[in-house]
């Protein structure tokens, strides 16, 4: 990696919306100078995704910005299946495979969404430059040449250490690189935004099959509001006295409630798209969020996924920046993230048939199907659990990533997966309760149970030389626990949770995954590990941020 720099930015982020904003945060708040620009004149005031699922929830958390996302959304956990008039089956959120503190949706307006995201990145310092577009980049050994064009018309031409791409799905990053998205468009619907007069609970979103295709109702938090998804009349997009008129009457007809709708706030037609590309890394330059994968709205996963690309990223790349991380941990993003863009192409594809349901024999079948499976638990809990999966992102891991070091015993959490718990589990284990809170924390987590040969004057020193990019936790059953920066754990349950041997350690990711675990016979494994994964020590970096 070359030494070159610019004195004011380090890294240039295009797109200020939840995915750019996320980036620019979390390079922020680890002492990186960015420059974040949007080629709008300023912030998006239409609506867009609604859905906050669980494991976006818990990246906000380590960002810190939970609970003011929580006081302006609405928490969902149902959803309601129609048909003639009659609700056929009520599902429920159903967690207990996937265990986390956050165990439903977080419906909120993105516009929201991204407010509280940009009174986050002023508070550290980050200023929007809203008008400036980037027409060119180029990667070199040492920086991207970049041309920026400003509202005013004016070309500014500049270089930039690096470059991240949150701009979008017609992204110009992604041009400008010669990355081309794969894959294959679908089907057209229609969405609007609209102010409801009806009854149904604003617990659950609704959807209902209306003869020859669905309509999806998703609240809002404001009372009254919600979206409406049609999957068959996309007309009449310019009359919203058409549109209005058209949703009432399929609404009252689906499910059997006299409904209203008093006023449209938003119409749009749009293609469907699954499309992705093979790379997002190119040189300095990362692609981020809709400009690296493009897909179905119908399980809400866009944002989502996203916002928990520039998570996974921001951490790597400020460690690269800083010089606490080799260049090599920049591959890992790629490597973690593209996987995940397939999935999610193939999970929004089925949702989107399961949304639609266009299919002849669907008036016959799908009263039986509900029935039985409102009627059968079991077979509801299962279904219930598979939505969950699919849904909240929970299920992710990164088992072949090259971050990921296996472990040689198969109990408790395997490295790769996400380390979680639930609220009563957190309240319950001061061990868990204390790791919780270490997820804030921006750096890697290193838990310890050591052992003579591992003394605290060992953990002392490796804790000093890498500690910009770990904190160094030394777990043990007293209140403190024995050793440097103690942990406690005193009823045992998060270590045994996390399967560690004892003596042992179990390293953990700043994105609250599992890197690796296992015993511990001398404090030098641990710099072996730490160097592994790719980080550098103290005394070979730029210092603290």
């Amino acid at each position: 990696m070359g030494s070159w720099k610019t004195p004011d930015t380090e890294v240039l982020v295009t797109g200020a919306g939840p995915v750019g904003l996320t980036a620019a945060h979390e390079l922020a708040r680890r002492g990186v100078r960015v420059r974040l620009v949007d080629r709008a004149d300023g912030p998006a005031v239409t609506s867009r995704a609604t859905a906050t699922h669980a494991r976006a929830l818990e990246v906000y958390h380590q960002m810190g910005v939970l609970e003011d996302v929580l006081r302006l959304g609405r928490r969902v956990d149902k959803f309601t299946m129609h048909q003639r008039g009659r609700a056929r089956a009520r599902l429920d959120a159903d967690f207990s495979r996937l265990p986390t503190r956050f165990p439903f949706t977080l419906q909120i307006d993105q516009v929201l969404t991204e407010q509280v995201l940009r009174e986050r990145v002023r508070d550290l310092g980050v200023k929007i430059e809203w008008g400036v577009g980037l027409e060119e980049a180029g990667s070199h050994d040492d920086h991207v040449s970049v041309t920026l064009r400003h509202a005013d018309g004016t070309a500014e031409k500049l270089s930039v250490p690096w470059l991240v791409g949150a701009d979008g799905a017609h992204s110009t990053v992604r041009r400008a690189l010669g990355i081309e998205l794969v894959g294959e468009n679908n089907e057209t619907w229609l969405t609007a935004d609209a102010a409801l007069d009806t009854d149904l609970p604003p617990d659950s979103l609704h959807w209902m099959h209306t003869g020859k295709g669905t309509i999806l109702m998703v609240p809002f938090p404001e009372p009254g509001k919600w979206r409406l998804l049609d999957t068959v009349d996309v007309d009449h997009a310019d009359r919203p006295d058409v549109i209005a008129e058209r949703f009432a009457r399929k609404i009252t007809r689906g499910t059997g409630r006299t409904t209203t709708v008093r006023e449209l706030t938003w119409v749009s037609v749009f293609t469907i798209r699954q499309r992705m590309i093979r790379t997002m890394r190119s040189g300095r330059c990362f692609l981020a969020g809709d400009a690296a994968h493009v897909h179905s709205p119908a399980s809400g996963q866009g944002m989502n996924t996203g916002v928990q690309d520039a998570h996974n990223l921001a951490w790597k790349l400020a460690a690269v920046v800083h010089g606490r991380a080799d260049d090599a941990l920049l591959d890992s993003y790629s490597a973690e993230r593209v996987p995940v863009g397939e999935k999610l192409l193939m999970s929004t594809k089925t949702a989107t048939g399961l949304v639609a349901l266009q299919n002849a024999a669907a008036p016959v079948l799908l009263p039986v199907g509900l029935g039985f499976l409102d009627a059968v638990r079991p077979v509801r809990r299962q279904v219930e659990r598979k939505v969950q999966r699919v849904m909240s992102g929970l299920a992710l891991d990164y088992p072949d990533s090259p971050l990921t070091v296996a472990a040689e015993r198969s109990d408790g959490i395997a490295p790769g997966a996400r380390v979680g718990c639930t609220a009563e589990t957190a309240r319950a284990s001061a061990g868990w309760r204390a790791l919780c809170e270490e997820f804030t924390d921006p750096r890697w987590t290193l838990l310890v149970r050591p052992t003579a040969s591992a003394g605290h004057g060992d953990l002392e020193r490796i804790g000093r030389r890498f500690g910009a990019e770990v904190s160094l936790r030394t777990v043990g059953g007293g209140d403190p626990a024995p050793g440097p920066h103690p942990l406690a754990d005193p009823d045992g349950a998060l270590w045994r949770a996390l399967g560690a041997p004892d003596p042992g350690y179990a390293l953990v990711r700043p994105d609250g995954y599992l890197a690796a675990k296992g015993e511990l016979a001398a404090a030098d494994e641990l710099e072996r590990l730490l160097r592994r994964v790719h980080l550098v020590p103290g005394d070979g970096g730029r210092g603290d941020a």
